[in-house]
């Protein structure tokens, strides 16, 4: 088991000196939610406050990925997103070092707000294809964003089948539920609209959403790349959906092609079978409905 030489507050302080360059003396830590695979903390210091993730048995590249992502959205100008300190690794530790967002009350026209931040997002940060420069992950998955000029083939190749061949690696699909699943494929040209690409923060569900000091939408844990934005809006739908007013604000800014919501359990195929991949065969049950419609 690995035990490292620095413990307590010498650990974080390590990780403060190698993030920044300087030494802080850290007053206090307070736990915080760091997603299903991190370990996370608000860190009380002589210069201010700072969150930390850290975690062992993760990829080199993770923090470093998910740190060109928050950097990415954060050149949209559009909602904000914490500033990345440092990431790196120390005694076999990776972290990502960050600003520490404190939480206030939502305020009033918080998800108006986000709605139309959103909207303006999607609309003006575009690209030539579909897919980014770089792959990397949602949660503690890989996510591949080879590049596409159309994205139905996207969807397919780089989203539905990359899971697909994930779940039949593990043994969590039948071969029933392959052929079925791969024969949707041939239906989803006459089922989905064309859009230009659109940045996309990626894993768009309420965990990663926290309101900001002034009550407004900070977005965390990104999985970006440029996709069809119906499939960021059906992704906020996965666990509960957002207030009314989020919906209602977008589609006012930069409304989706009619019927949407016809369309949002097709989209959803996917974040399922990354749940599938990442927590079991229980989630393999809203994939089903959506063949059983279709097929």
């Amino acid at each position: 088991m690995f035990e490292s030489r620095l413990s307590g507050n010498n650990f974080f302080e390590a990780i403060l000196e190698d993030g920044t360059g300087r030494s802080i003396k850290v007053l206090n830590t307070q736990f915080k939610s760091g997603g299903c695979i991190n370990n996370a903390l608000k860190l009380i210091t002589t210069e201010g406050e700072y969150f930390l993730k850290w975690q062992t048995g993760i990829p080199d590249d993770m923090f470093q990925k998910e740190t060109k992502g928050l950097k990415l959205l954060s050149n949209t100008n559009s909602i904000k997103i914490p500033k990345v300190i440092a990431y790196g690794e120390l005694e076999g530790k990776h972290y990502l070092l960050m600003e520490n967002i404190e939480s206030d009350p939502p305020a009033n026209n918080y998800w108006e707000e986000f709605g139309m931040a959103l909207a303006i997002m999607h609309r003006d940060n575009t690209s030539e294809n579909y897919g980014l420069d770089h792959d990397n992950y949602i949660g503690r998955l890989p996510q591949s964003n080879d590049e596409y000029e159309n994205w139905i083939d996207f969807f397919i190749q780089q989203r539905l089948e990359i899971q697909l061949k994930l779940a039949m690696e593990n043994r969590l699909v039948s071969h029933d539920f392959v052929s079925r699943y791969r024969r949707f494929y041939n239906l989803l040209p006459d089922l989905l609209p064309v859009d230009r690409p659109a940045l996309l923060h990626g894993d768009m569900w309420s965990g990663n959403v926290i309101v900001g000091v002034d009550g407004q939408v900070c977005l965390i844990d990104p999985a970006v790349y440029y996709g069809h934005r119906e499939i960021e809006i059906a992704f906020t739908q996965m666990f509960g959906g957002f207030g009314h007013e989020f919906y209602s604000a977008y589609q006012a800014t930069y409304a989706l092609d009619p019927g949407f919501e016809k369309r949002v359990e097709i989209y959803n195929i996917y974040p399922h079978m990354v749940h599938v991949n990442l927590f079991g065969t229980s989630y393999l049950n809203g994939v089903e409905s959506v063949l059983k419609r279709y097929l």
